[in-house]
């Protein structure tokens, strides 16, 4: 068996719902695998280019394929620019089937994710729904919570996947805002139906999913940490600029990260005091991003380290920074305890998983 996850667009919560189908299937079949076939989003491991959720859904499931085939082919810069010049469909063609046939090779099923809406990937000959026609795959099509929107974005969707000749054989909604769930759940259920897509789950959102860790941002700014290691993984409400104290005051609140000038010691002691005040919230500031390059007097990195609040220091000025930061997919790490359990608790909860495989086998 084998199922293709696709989404309307990126940051619908594919790779969740797919890490929660994963655990789901992993309890139900003795030997499962994982692919995605093409990837944006890479680490280099071993000296090849894979994606990130590859290397996720490996390290969390212990799956004895390869990362190669996995993450068959991945999209570096410059590479839609080289492809449209010299391209060679052919050869994408024969790195993920090749790549398939490995990781599907004695599973009992597979699940495939994909990058991004149907239409993702065009621009080289290799689009979610070129590589679900490609592999034979019934697809299931994730989106973020809402009625219209969703409804549709979900329909565009299909529709590229129709002319394809692909199945779409239902769709799980994601990140419903809890006050609206009710509502949303009975309404888009209706909607499509009506359209004639089956509703597989409801999915309402997720704290603990949707914040980033400090740990995350780190990684993500690719910055230099000088203090607070041991609160790498409070989770981050949110980033307030600060430029002065007096104004910072007020937007302080838990879990907030803070982005100043690495010189501005005046915005750095009003956090750490901040912090020791709030006895009850140790996390009640969970880091502080240090801008332009410039760090602190080495009392203060002490101040910081002795109640563990992550120092993070960065080559670029305050804005670019920000800039960098607000338009950021944070993706889950292994490491992540709280949410790499997450996912499975709302797929158990929310998503029909049976009736997926049931649909599969049809």
């Amino acid at each position: 068996m084998r199922v293709y996850i696709a989404a309307t667009r990126q940051n619908d919560g594919k790779t969740v719902v797919c890490l929660g189908l994963l655990s789901a299937f992993s309890s139900r079949f003795k030997s499962i695998g994982y692919m995605k076939p093409v990837g944006q989003q890479y680490v280099v491991v071993d000296g090849e280019r894979i994606d990130e959720d590859a290397v996720l859904m490996k390290r969390l499931f212990h799956l004895d394929c390869q990362l190669t085939d996995m993450n068959p082919v991945s999209v570096p810069a410059g590479f839609t620019s080289e492809y449209i010049q010299k391209g060679n469909r052919e050869e994408l063609v024969q790195r993920i089937t090749r790549g398939f046939e490995n990781v599907a090779r004695g599973k009992e099923i597979t699940l495939l994710e994909g990058t991004g809406h149907a239409g993702v990937g065009s621009v080289f000959d290799m689009s979610n729904a070129d590589t679900a026609a490609l592999l034979g795959c019934k697809v299931i099509v994730v989106s973020i919570g809402g009625i219209g929107r969703p409804i549709d974005e979900i329909m565009l969707n299909k529709a590229m996947f129709d002319g394809r000749g692909v199945e779409v054989i239902g769709v799980i909604i994601n990140k419903v805002q809890q006050e609206k769930f009710d509502k949303i759940n009975t309404l888009v259920r209706k909607g499509l139906e009506r359209k004639g897509l089956r509703v597989l789950g409801v999915i309402p959102y997720n704290d603990v999913l949707g914040n980033p860790t400090v740990a995350e941002v780190l990684d993500h700014v690719n910055g230099t940490l000088i203090a607070g290691e041991k609160g790498l993984m409070a989770a981050v409400t949110k980033f307030v600029v600060v430029a002065m104290p007096s104004g910072a005051l007020e937007h302080f609140s838990p879990g907030a990260m803070l982005i100043t000038h690495g010189g501005r010691e005046d915005n750095i002691l009003a956090a750490l005091a901040r912090n020791m005040l709030e006895a009850a919230s140790p996390r009640y500031i969970s880091g502080i991003l240090l801008t332009c390059g410039n760090q602190p007097d080495k009392s203060v990195i002490r101040l910081a380290q002795q109640v563990d609040m992550p120092l993070i220091a960065v080559p670029e000025d305050t804005y670019s920074t920000a800039s960098k930061i607000y338009s950021s997919v944070f993706k889950i790490r292994p490491e992540d305890t709280a949410k790499a359990v997450e996912p499975s608790r709302l797929v158990n909860q929310y998503v029909e998983v049976d009736r997926i495989l049931d649909l599969i086998e049809e």
